[in-house]
């Protein structure tokens, strides 16, 4: 599993030009990635993790597969989209199939840019779509009350253990405040996410500058970052037209436009790791002569589940795995120098996959 990414913002914020870039990006990788797959509204980029290089000569291995992340781009949202205004409509079904939201805001002056609001003031517009997406899910759960009451008062305990995690959700909504901030226990947890609200869904904040402050960020965008720090969010400060420049641009190319600019690395880099940190996802590895290859778990995922992502039969059939973390494979030269030293252990099904170990899996056909 990778994730799937929602890029999110009202009209004329930069979001078209940063999907592009980011599907630009996905193509250029594709000489040394393959499977990298791009559709009208979708780009697949891989995971920058240089432990893969490193890895892959050590294990000699002849190619490189990353682990890759999804992004959709969303149809725009303009006041009103709650109830079927614009694309609407569209707009909340897409928004309902991703993991997490990339909302793009508006944080640079253009005077040749119109701004769908008349002012540039880039947390009215996070909260322009966050009381849409807030409506959308008062509106859902306010028609479940009646029938999860009547199951309630038939004794139905899944009903009122549903029924109060609804309400509590309702009240939460009913004071501007999205639903992923409801109190809620672990064993309530999959009955919330299976209630699919929007505001539940984590955010990243990307506040789109202009090209002078990309490397400093500029006032709007520290206004966007004291905003996520209150909400426990993350934003990552872009420059969507550098980055449509930089897209195409060879490795050697890139790295010295980046130095020309004050930049260490490319934003979409960042952006990239943002949101794989946002759904607190871990990488493991799997390195052969034939290729070294990332693979995305959820953090806490035990071993014969992550064995499941390479294929059912590795889950099903798992007997063990042989285990090195990424510093023993590396200081010992590899598999053979960490099995001599006694860095290989053996795990079994109870074993909870630590980000960057190296894995291979015996299981029972």
């Amino acid at each position: 599993m990778g994730f799937k990414c929602g890029i999110v913002g009202l009209p004329n914020v930069g979001k078209s030009t940063l999907f592009n870039a980011l599907t630009e990006t996905a193509a250029a990788q594709a000489a040394n990635y393959p499977f990298c797959t791009i559709e009208p509204n979708i780009g697949e980029v891989a995971v920058p993790d240089p432990r893969l290089d490193t890895l892959a000569r050590f294990g000699k291995s002849e190619k490189i597969v990353p682990t890759r992340l999804t992004f959709v781009d969303i149809a725009g949202l303009v006041r009103g989209a709650s109830k079927g205004e614009g694309l609407g409509n569209q707009f909340l079904a897409n928004i309902r199939e991703v993991d997490a939201i990339a909302h793009v805001v508006r944080c640079f002056e253009d005077s040749d840019v119109t701004h769908v609001e008349g002012k540039i003031d880039p947390v009215a517009d996070i909260e322009t779509i966050e009381t849409e997406l807030m409506l959308a899910d008062l509106d859902s759960l306010e028609r479940r009350v009646d029938a999860l009451e009547k199951k309630a008062r038939g004794n139905d305990k899944e009903a009122r253990e549903t029924l109060d995690l609804v309400q509590r959700t309702l009240a939460l909504l009913r004071e501007g405040k999205p639903a992923r901030l409801v109190e809620r226990k672990p064993e309530e947890q999959k009955t919330f996410s299976m209630l699919g609200l929007l505001t539940a869904k984590p955010v990243l904040y990307v506040c789109n500058v202009e090209e002078a402050s990309a490397a400093t960020g500029n006032d709007n965008s520290r206004k966007v970052e004291a905003r996520a720090k209150e909400e426990g969010a993350v934003a990552v400060v872009i420059s969507a037209k550098i980055e449509s420049e930089i897209a195409v641009l060879s490795r050697e190319e890139r790295d010295e436009y980046l130095g020309a600019v004050g930049l260490k690395e490319a934003g979409l880099d960042r952006l990239i790791r943002a949101g794989y940190q946002l759904l607190d996802l871990v990488t493991y590895f799997t390195v052969g002569p034939k290729e070294a290859r990332a693979w995305t778990i959820t953090r806490g995922t035990r071993a014969p589940q992550a064995a499941g992502v390479i294929h059912t039969d590795f889950e099903r059939g798992f007997i063990r795995a042989e285990t090195i973390a990424f510093d023993d494979y590396v200081r010992f030269g590899g598999e053979a120098g960490a099995r001599d030293s006694g860095k290989l252990r053996l795990e079994g099904k109870d074993y909870v996959v630590a980000d960057g170990d190296v894995m291979h899996f015996r299981f029972a056909t």
